[in-house]
Formats: structure tokens, C-alpha cells, sequence
């Protein structure tokens, strides 16, 4: 037989009546456990004037909150994956591998030769428990995708006579030269006007990441390194970006400042000097290494 759960409409039944001698004795209810605990929280809540979990009802699962993951603008791919790896409690490397895994397939540009530096997109990500670090640098990879796929940067990569990629690896060096926002724009027309002129670049940033390294102090032994990365000796960009670099370094080289400097030195924080003449340059970088010396004492 088929059961039918009882409905508002259905007519009430009656029910007989009978004289108190023949009605059974009532019965004080006795509380279990479940109930006492239950009547115990309850009084508690009312004490308290606060909500608290009703943990005595059917058993659902909580809804998860995802986690904020942030990768902060210039973040080279290896801090990167490092930080995936805390984040997701997985052991060190496993983001590596799975970048470089041909199953992960990231949805990189071609010209990038499947290496993701550049295009692991600076942002905060929302993860939870489950997220894969594959999933992650997808997300990461494609967003990149988005936004410097978008018509305006393209449009100012062919201005300056560059192709996309090549506007990511410039970014990427103003991102990590430049020692503010407001100077990114000035860092960038220095690098344009360097590769116009078929000036070797000259920056520390891109030695320090063939050192693997981050630091302001570069030697002349540092300047002899043989590295496609080392801009001292060798002309043009290098290979690949040395690391993430946000929307504001991309916009800063398809649209660099107005000048006709050729040399900038950060003398010391929020004091950067940028100029044309060599000379004046050596006694900003004669300021600044007198500056580094007082500091280290």
C-alpha cells in the first residue's frame, strides 16, 4: 500500500470521549540525555543572547569559506609555487611539477615555450580544501591570458615595434626596477630608449634573477656572469619575464613617460634620479653607494 502523508485538508477525526475513570493515568515524560543536553543549550542561548549551532538537529555538512591566496605583483614563478604549496598543504614542489606536467597543459602563449613565468597572474584567488594546484595555475595562467590578451596592450606592443610576450618580459623588469608605482613609466622609457639606441639594458634585476637572488648591491663579477639574462653583456631583453608583472607595468610600457633618459639610479626610497647625461648618472650612483655603506655600517 502506498503511503499518504496526511494533508491540511484532510477532516479531522473525531475522537470519543471517555469518562475520567476509564482514562488512563498521564505519565510525567522523562527527558533523555539528548534531551537534557538539548534543554541545557537551549537555556544557554537564552542566557547568553547569542545564536549558537543547532548541533542536536540532523546532521548537515558545513559550507566551506574559501581561503584568500594572494600573489603579489613581481612574485617570480618559484615564490609562486612555493606559496601554492603552503596554501594547499601539499609538499614542496608539487606546484612546480604539476606547471611543467604536459597533463596540466596550462594555456600559455606559444611564444612562451611552456614556461609560465610572466603569466602566473598577480591577484588574490579564492582556494578551498579541494583546489588543485593544476586547477590554481590554470586559473592564474588564464586570466593572465585575459588580461594581456586585451586589444590595447597588443596595439601598444606593435607602437613600440614589440610583440606581446616581449611587452610582458619588459614589464616584468619595470616591475621589479622601478621603486614605486609613479616611477614604472619612467623605467619604461628608459628601457625603450636603451633598445632604440642598441644599448645593452644593464639592469641588476635581471642578473639577480639568473642568481636566483634579490638585492640592490651588484659587483663586477656579477656583470661577467654568462647568462642569457645577464642584460651587462648581453643586448636586448632576456629570454622570458624574470617574473609576474601586474596591469599597471604592462600599461606602463605600451604608454611610457615623455623623456630622453638613458640612466636612473634609486639614490635612495622614493628618491630615484633619472637622466641622459652619463656624467650625472655617476654621481647619483656615487650618492647611492655612499648611502648603502652608512646603512650596512
Amino acid at each position: 500500500m502506498t503511503y499518504r502523508p496526511p494533508t491540511p485538508y484532510a477532516p479531522r477525526r473525531r475522537r470519543l470521549s471517555l469518562p475520567p475513570s476509564l482514562r488512563p493515568a498521564r505519565r510525567r515524560p522523562r527527558l533523555t540525555r539528548r534531551g537534557r543536553l538539548a534543554l541545557l543549550l537551549g537555556a544557554l542561548v537564552v542566557a547568553a543572547g547569542v545564536a549558537l549551532p543547532l548541533l542536536l538537529t540532523r546532521d548537515e555538512p558545513a559550507v566551506e569559506q574559501p581561503r584568500a591566496f594572494l600573489v603579489p605583483e613581481g612574485w617570480r614563478a618559484g615564490q609562486v609555487y612555493t606559496a601554492v604549496d603552503r596554501a594547499l598543504g601539499l609538499p614542496e614542489g608539487t606546484a612546480r611539477k604539476a606547471a611543467t606536467a604536459s597533463a596540466t597543459a596550462l594555456p600559455l602563449p606559444a611564444a612562451a615555450g611552456g614556461n609560465p613565468e610572466g603569466y602566473l597572474f598577480p591577484a588574490t584567488y579564492p582556494v578551498l580544501n579541494a583546489t588543485t594546484p593544476e586547477a590554481l595555475l590554470r586559473f592564474m595562467v588564464e586570466t593572465a591570458g585575459k588580461r594581456f590578451g586585451a586589444a590595447r596592450i597588443a596595439e601598444g606592443a606593435r607602437a613600440h615595434g614589440m610583440s606581446v610576450y616581449e611587452t610582458v618580459i619588459t614589464a616584468s623588469i619595470v616591475q621589479a626596477e622601478a621603486d614605486n608605482p609613479e616611477d614604472m613609466s619612467k623605467v619604461a622609457r628608459v628601457v625603450h630608449n636603451r633598445l632604440a639606441r642598441g644599448m645593452a639594458l644593464q639592469m641588476d634585476s635581471t642578473l639577480n634573477y639568473a642568481l636566483g637572488r634579490s638585492t640592490v648591491d651588484t659587483t663586477f663579477e656579477d656583470t661577467r656572469l654568462k647568462s642569457p639574462y645577464n642584460t651587462y653583456e648581453r643586448k636586448g631583453l632576456p629570454p622570458t619575464p624574470i617574473g609576474n608583472p601586474g596591469e599597471q607595468a604592462m600599461d606602463a610600457v605600451i604608454r611610457p613617460a615623455d623623456g630622453d633618459w638613458l640612466y636612473f639610479v634609486t639614490v635612495a626610497p622614493g628618491d630615484t634620479r633619472f637622466t641622459a647625461d652619463y656624467a650625472a648618472h655617476q654621481v647619483n650612483v656615487a650618492e647611492f653607494n655612499a648611502n648603502r655603506s652608512a646603512e650596512k655600517g
